[in-house]
């Protein structure tokens, strides 16, 4: 798995699970979208982390950095009201987002030590 790959993942899951608590609650709440909107700002900029571009790369990242911070309400908010399928999307969508992060941090070390080996030669 890279960067790229774990982004792509994570948007999708973004995604799907903003759909679905749009659709599945019976209020139909528009914060559903939230995620669904960084969900297909992560799709668009995932060309750019595949071909390494840097800035769209930390774009990305601080983006899905974003989204897993404010994750953290929404999770409080669904196990305070004990809708258990809310903190299993919640849950979910806070998981991708953590293994995008860590692929994103993989790559960015991976890249340093790339460059500093190319400087040593």
């Amino acid at each position: 798995m890279n960067a790229a790959k774990a982004s792509l993942f994570n948007a999708i899951i973004l995604i799907a699970m903003g759909l679905w608590a749009y659709f599945a609650a019976e209020s139909a709440p528009k914060t559903a979208f939230v995620p669904v909107g960084f969900g297909v700002v992560l799709l668009a900029l995932n060309g750019g982390v595949k071909k390494e571009n840097k800035v769209l790369a930390h774009i990305a990242v601080v983006l899905t950095l974003l989204v897993l911070l404010a994750l953290i309400m929404p999770l409080v908010g669904s196990i305070r009201r004990g809708n258990e399928m809310a903190v299993i999307r919640v849950a979910l969508m806070m998981a991708s987002s953590a293994y995008a992060m860590v692929y994103f941090i993989k790559s960015f070390r991976d890249a340093r030590k790339a460059r500093e080996a190319a400087a040593a030669e």
